[in-house]
């Protein structure tokens, strides 16, 4: 026996020995190995800050400021750093831990930053370098801040606790959000469908919230690992294409044309495994709760883009993939209750059972309509509203003949007729170019103020598409030279908010008549070039929808920031209030 020992001491201790210099090997990226900000102050300064992880170093000879337009007076001061030797630059000054460098940039627009650092196990790093667009911080001084801003501020200067806390009740909140309250039909279709019990409904509800949480965890992680908003992958129109047609699959399952289930050799190995439950499930609910978080949860709300702004400024992939984890927990504590709750008001199986699963059914089609809608013309997708309510009004007056003479009766053919008037005024109003699910018949009173509010056969043609910082500055500069306002909106073809926001704020004869004195810059950031990258991180912008209002001044009024969808109506008054303190 301690022959054996002997010899697997000899074969670990080489392994032992050569992990400390693997580990030396594990090197950080550029961006988390020297976190580079920017920080616009009063009278031209300039705040340039670097936070250098340990056993990193950058080389003072390395930082350059390059100003546009380049006859600008550019005042620089470098503080003292240590001399180190290498073997790149031989004999230099460094600075370990952070480096702050103040430049005074009067009359400049944009700013170019360049850096180079080293790792003290031996790599060097290529040249690193940034493009910043003086007007994105020019008011980052002052007292009023905006909403996203407002929330990372709180959260940074909060303890681990508290900061969980915080989150866990924004999730709660957010639960009674339009973006969320779509997972309340997609839970219940799940009890409703299995006929289950208060003890099941919970643990049904359980296994749907616990993996949404961990989604959200996943994303938190990945969010401070990129420091950014990682949405624009799970909502471009292919992704929402696949699942809208799952729900149309599950809704199809729910009226009874299949059974959705499992192959007969895993049914028998989890009917083994469980002795006797029901096989798949719990399963089914886990991966419908990984698909909610996914497609239903991530809106880009102001209050979700500071918690993103604060995850990805920390760049703690724990604290991230935590703080996300809690919000998810709190999203799912009104979900629990519906499941158990509502499972113990059903009663007893029955025929109602198919009754309730046509209605859930119907609820997954509209979850399924809801998904494609803001990537389908917006006339398409109001006939499709239109098909379902009328379908829905057929199936209430079928379920009516059901019932004996009484007020059962009428009350359904009651709520048949009104909804057939509803989905036949929809389909209408698609057949002539309306929009408007809620006003299906509103083109008919729009047609000729619509016609008045813009000069132009169609308002989006007045947006100039940006490609760099270089273009935004000119371009805001430019509007500054002519006494205009600057309306600066991050656009993806990917971000189904944007096309809502075009499609239901833009639209308005109020809002076209607002921005015509206005300059309308788009920065297109559906590549995600790096040109695009460094856009989004001039303003501290995480992703589209953003839109800024820039004065003639060139500063942006920061706490009118519009970030995720809104109504016509909130973006006027958002106009008004930054212009009354213009």
């Amino acid at each position: 026996m301690s022959r054996i020992l002997r010899y697997l001491w000899v074969f670990l201790l080489p392994l032992l020995l050569a992990m400390p210099a693997h580990a030396e090997h594990n090197f950080l990226p550029p961006e988390q190995a020297f976190k580079f900000s920017a920080t616009q102050e009063d009278q031209g300064r300039v705040r340039l800050s670097w936070h250098i992880s340990e056993g990193y170093y950058l080389y003072r000879k390395q930082l350059t400021v390059a100003a546009e337009p380049a006859d600008s007076a550019l005042q620089m001061v470098y503080p003292a750093g240590t001399m180190k030797t290498d073997d790149f630059f031989g004999e230099s000054e460094v600075y370990h831990d952070s480096v702050e460098l103040i430049v005074n940039a009067a009359g400049a627009r944009t700013l170019t930053v360049g850096w180079q650092g080293c790792a003290d196990a031996g790599l060097c790093y290529p040249p690193q370098s940034q493009t910043i667009a003086l007007h994105a911080a020019s008011d980052a001084s002052s007292d009023v801040r905006g909403e996203d801003q407002s929330m990372a501020d709180r959260l940074s200067q909060s303890s681990l606790a508290w900061m969980l806390l915080v989150f866990f009740g924004l999730g709660l909140l957010m639960t009674f959000t339009p973006c969320v309250l779509p997972m309340i039909p997609i839970l219940s279709s799940l009890i409703a469908g299995s006929g289950a019990g208060p003890r099941r409904g919970f643990i049904l509800s359980l296994a749907f919230v616990l993996p949404m949480a961990l989604t959200y965890a996943v994303f938190g992680a990945a969010a401070a690992l990129a420091g950014a908003n990682l949405q624009a992958m799970l909502q471009n129109p292919w992704v929402l294409g696949v699942f809208g047609a799952i729900f149309v699959a599950l809704a199809m399952a729910m009226f009874g044309f299949y059974e959705l289930q499992l192959p007969a050799f895993l049914r028998n190995r989890l009917d083994q495994a469980s002795q006797g439950q029901r096989g798949g499930t719990v399963l089914g609910a886990a991966a419908m709760g990984v698909l909610s978080a996914l497609l239903v949860g991530p809106c880009m709300t102001a209050p979700l883009a500071g918690a993103l702004l604060y995850i990805g400024d920390t760049g703690n992939v724990l604290v991230g993939g935590l703080a996300l984890l809690f919000m998810g927990l709190g999203m799912g504590v009104p979900l629990l209750l519906v499941g158990t709750v509502g499972a113990r008001l059903l009663p007893r199986p029955g025929n109602w059972m198919n009754r309730v699963k046509a209605c859930f059914g119907f609820i997954l089609l509209a979850m399924a309509i809801l998904f494609v809608a803001r990537v389908l013309p917006a006339s398409l997708a109001l006939a499709l509203w239109g098909a379902l309510l009328l379908s829905c009004a057929l199936s209430l007056s079928t379920l009516a003949q059901q019932f004996v003479l009484g007020g059962g009766r009428l009350l359904l053919r009651c709520i048949a007729l009104l909804i057939g008037i509803w989905g036949g005024m929809m389909v209408l109003g698609a057949a002539a170019g309306g929009h408007d699910p809620l006003q299906p018949l509103a083109f008919a009173s729009r047609a000729s103020a619509t016609a008045n509010a813009s000069d132009t056969p169609d308002f989006m043609q007045r947006f100039a598409t940006v490609k760099s910082p270089q273009q935004l500055a000119d371009g805001i500069a430019e509007a500054g030279r002519h006494g205009q306002w600057t309306l600066v909106d991050f656009y993806a073809d990917w971000c189904v908010s944007c096309k809502a926001i075009e499609r239901d704020v833009f639209s308005d004869p109020q809002v076209q008549q607002a921005l015509g004195g206005m300059r309308l810059l788009r920065p297109d950031i559906t590549a995600n070039t790096a040109d695009d990258v460094a856009m989004l991180r001039a303003y501290q912008a995480f992703g589209a929808p953003t839109i800024l209002l820039i004065g003639p001044d060139g500063k942006e009024h920061r706490a009118e920031r519009i970030i995720g969808e809104l109504s016509a109506g909130e973006f006027l008054a958002r106009l008004k209030r930054a212009q009354d303190k213009a």
